[in-house]
């Protein structure tokens, strides 16, 4: 039973990961991150892009800007960071 809870909090875990451009370096360890989703209108039943910009911590200083990261939520960082960078899913550079 502990590895089907494992699995079903891995799920959770991925879903809540979000996929972002980095739009600029704040400081040695924070980024603005734009993440990107398609959100159905209410009354047009159209697609609309929805751009968010989030503040992102950087421990190790891997990503630049252009890169494309993975980022999941954690607690407040600061005023503006709640989120952390895991990976740099592909780099510019």
């Amino acid at each position: 039973m502990t590895t089907e809870t494992q699995v079903k909090q891995a799920k959770a875990k991925a879903r809540r990961a979000k996929v972002g451009e980095v739009k600029s370096i704040a400081g040695e360890k924070s980024l603005t991150v734009a993440v990107e989703d398609l959100v159905k209108h209410p009354r047009y039943n159209k697609y609309v892009r929805q751009i968010t910009k989030l503040g992102v911590h950087d421990e190790k200083g891997a990503a630049k800007v252009g890169d494309i990261v993975e980022i999941v939520p954690c607690r407040k960082l600061s005023k503006n960071k709640a989120h952390r960078l895991v990976r740099v899913v592909r780099s510019v550079g």
